[in-house]
């Protein structure tokens, strides 16, 4: 679907991904357009799914979820009901950044945010390991981050 857009397109969704808090006037500026051209442009662009959503990334210290675990999740069974449950259920939980089904030797990686180990025990024991179907969950938790980026090279 990339192949439908011509290089503006590009560069619109390249300088939104790194800020999305630009004005239509200074887009314009930046890419040599009319400002009523980029306001159409990123009309379409939403419209026709490029654009899923416009979000504040937060600094995840400065609101104290200091813990974030990488839990690999293995279920008993693969039916298309259970696995469809297990990802309902989990999508429930604030915790839960993100739901990854995979494959492998683990059939889902979950990406939780926690204020700290306490919070973690919490979470593990009262909401995650409460669902049915699991066998195992594996985590580990991330001492350093090098990179985060939620910018997809276009």
């Amino acid at each position: 679907m990339l192949h439908e857009l011509d290089e503006t397109d590009r560069e619109l969704l390249r300088i939104l991904q790194k800020d999305a808090t630009l004005t239509n006037k200074e887009l314009a500026y930046m890419l040599g357009k009319s400002v009523a051209t980029i306001h159409e442009r990123v009309k379409k662009l939403k419209e026709r799914g490029y654009i899923k959503r416009i979000v504040a990334i937060l600094d995840r210290k400065k609101i104290e979820k200091k813990l974030i675990a990488i839990s690999h999740v293995l279920l008993k069974e693969h039916t298309k009901t259970a696995l469809g449950l297990f990802e309902q259920q989990v999508a429930r939980f604030d915790q839960v950044m993100e739901c990854y089904q995979m494959t492998g030797s683990f059939d889902f990686i979950l990406r939780i945010a926690c204020n700290d180990m306490d919070d973690y025990h919490l979470f593990l024991r009262n909401k995650l390991a409460t669902l049915p179907n699991i066998v195992t969950v594996q985590s580990f938790f991330i001492l350093s981050e090098t990179k985060s980026d939620t910018a997809y090279p276009i």
